[in-house]
């Protein structure tokens, strides 16, 4: 079983999150869905700094200071096969102005509205536990790109 570390990060400011809509080509694992920032540890990398990394390369943004807000694990989610670990942040503190993404373009979505874009159907699950203290560590089954169940568990809340 392969297995991809990752981590996921929502940058937000203002009661927004920027959002990236992700394009390229429609055989890719993310085509057409709305998701954070973020993506893949290089060899030795530590999560925070893959945070920081990933974070700069699609947005332009500096972070200052991020929240650890959960780890979720997604047995065999690609191509049923692959078992990713992701690790979840929220940024408050960071600079910049965000600029185009090769991964596709971005934007500012009032916080209200992320659950009416085109998200992996486990993100709708997840996203209202970013604004609740402490963190969480959570399994999202699909199959075949459709969320089939999840469990989670919340500390220090």
């Amino acid at each position: 079983m392969n297995r991809r570390l990752a981590t996921l990060v929502y940058v937000r400011r203002g009661g927004n999150t920027l959002m990236l809509r992700r394009g390229g080509d429609p055989n890719q694992l993310h085509a057409g869905k709305w998701n954070g920032l973020g993506g893949k540890l290089e060899p030795g990398e530590a999560p925070e700094a893959c945070m920081r990394r990933e974070v700069l390369e699609e947005s332009g943004l500096t972070v200052h200071a991020a929240e650890l807000k959960g780890f979720i694990t997604f047995p065999r989610f690609e191509r049923d096969e692959v078992d990713w670990y992701v690790w979840v942040y929220v940024v408050h503190d960071f600079s910049g102005t965000p600029t185009p993404s090769s991964e596709g373009d971005l934007f500012w979505i009032p916080d209200e509205k992320l659950t009416e874009l085109p998200l992996w159907e486990g993100d709708r699950h997840f996203m209202p536990w970013l604004d609740r203290p402490g963190v969480f560590s959570a399994v999202f089954e699909y199959e075949g790109g459709r969320y089939l169940r999840h469990t989670v568990e919340f500390y220090g809340a």
